[in-house]
């Protein structure tokens, strides 16, 4: 008669042991997965970080410069004011043999030409806030060399003023001497609306050196990409009495 096989002897001491492996392994297996995920949403959220400044100014840099502000249609813009244009040349205050000046009585508001100091604010900044932008007589010298500046007032609210950055970034990409600078109202009101654009043209070629150039203003009641390119497109910085400076 064939014997019975005997039975494994478990020991409970070591039945024990492997339960608290096989918990403390589970367990292990759980916060690695949580660390895996929670480093995905942290590098999701670093990625998303730098990605969406990156995207917003692709976007603003390729918007249609149309979609800046209201319609031409809309913003109430008068007819182009042509002046006679002064001061080419006619470098006044620190560094000149007229140090003492130290403001410039101009003839309109803003000033289309005119004598100015004998450094620009420069060409790097296309948008000045209330608080930062340069001297009119810097800016004027600005315009002597291409820019079409357009210049708001005090009655002009954020949102436009928003609207008014953005073109500046977005208009530059074709146009880079174009600058956006708030106005002092110290200096004289505008006659009509709270914007205004300003450009310098020199006269036409072959004139007689005696022959003046052709300041150009345009007033608008609000923001218009659309008015402030045509003026752009019409008078661009080529035109000006020293177009390569600046």
């Amino acid at each position: 008669m064939a014997s019975k096989a005997k039975k494994p002897v478990v020991d409970p001491r070591r039945a024990r042991i492997d339960e608290v492996r096989a918990q403390q392994k589970a367990a292990d297996r759980k916060r690695t997965l949580l660390l895996v995920g929670i480093c995905t949403l942290i590098g999701v959220a670093l990625i998303a970080a730098a990605a969406v400044p990156l995207y917003q100014d692709w976007r603003e840099r390729n918007r249609a410069i149309s979609e800046f502000g209201v319609a031409a249609s809309a913003a109430s813009c008068g007819e182009i004011i042509d002046d006679e244009a002064t001061g080419a040349n006619d470098h006044v205050g620190p560094g000149t043999p007229t140090p003492e000046v130290t403001e410039v009585e101009y003839a309109t508001s803003p000033p289309s030409s005119g004598q100015h100091f004998a450094v620009t604010s420069g060409f790097a900044r296309h948008f000045y806030t209330r608080d930062d932008t340069p001297p009119v007589e810097n800016l004027v010298h600005n315009l002597e060399h291409g820019a079409t500046i357009v210049w708001y007032d005090d009655t002009v609210d954020d949102a436009q003023i928003d609207e008014l950055e953005g073109l500046a970034e977005r208009i530059t990409v074709d146009a880079p001497k174009f600058i956006v600078a708030a106005w002092d109202s110290s200096r004289g009101d505008f006659p009509e609306g709270s914007i205004a654009i300003s450009h310098w043209t020199a006269a036409p070629a072959g004139s007689a050196a005696e022959t003046p150039g052709t300041g150009r203003r345009q007033y608008c009641e609000q923001v218009s990409g659309e008015a402030i390119n045509e003026f752009v497109e019409t008078f661009p910085f080529t035109d000006a009495p020293e177009p390569n400076g600046g």
